[in-house]
């Protein structure tokens, strides 16, 4: 069923979906081997989709950890509405990444400490790719890490506009084989945004 809903959503919007099939459970892995658990108590999703990704972070995640999702395809929200209902610390908006620091704001977190990311940066219009990017770098903390999958490395050298270390794994066993960017970046723009010391950044 996933599967299917997961064609018909690509087949409506190839561009903000980018791929015909959920992420396999092997790229989930490789999407998330750099998270260190315990000491994670923010973590942001952009383009969960059917939660591929979701169901793993929060199976490993601490029980305080908070998870904000944030999907702008209606029938993927929905889906994830009804799946992750009974979860506690699990936020879902349904809306752009462009906004994740307003979000933010609604919900009170200050900082994040990992952004994970599905969105398909080759087919989004490079204006929104920018805006997306420049706020991820606004809202992790010293050393949070972006880590996204892409199906080239096209992309490579915009994500380095944004982030100053890239470190980039194929994963083969995914059907296209896909590409993980896990990136961070000396630059710290948090405590200007939210206007107070944030302790946690450094």
């Amino acid at each position: 069923m996933k599967k299917l809903s997961f064609l018909i959503q690509y087949l409506i919007n190839p561009k903000t979906v980018g791929a015909i099939l959920p992420s396999s459970s092997f790229l989930g892995d490789r999407m998330i081997e750099k998270i260190d658990f315990k000491a994670a108590k923010y973590i942001v999703e952009y383009g969960p989709g059917t939660g591929v990704f979701t169901d793993k972070l929060i199976k490993k995640r601490e029980p305080k950890t908070v998870i904000v999702l944030v999907e702008n395809n209606k029938e993927f929200y929905s889906l994830l509405r009804e799946k992750y209902k009974e979860e506690d610390h699990v936020f879902i908006k349904y809306g752009s990444a462009e906004n994740i620091e307003r979000y933010l704001k609604e919900y009170g977190i200050p900082y994040v400490d990992y952004v994970i990311s599905g969105l398909p940066f080759a087919s989004l219009p490079k204006n929104v790719s920018n805006e997306i990017l420049l706020n991820t770098t606004r809202i992790l903390k010293k050393d949070g890490r972006f880590i996204t999958f892409q199906y080239t490395k096209i992309k490579k050298a915009f994500f380095n506009q944004f982030f100053t270390k890239i470190d980039v794994k194929r994963e083969y066993r995914n059907f296209p084989p896909a590409y993980i960017f896990s990136c961070t970046t000396l630059t710290k723009h948090t405590e200007e945004f939210y206007n107070v010391k944030n302790t946690n950044c450094g």
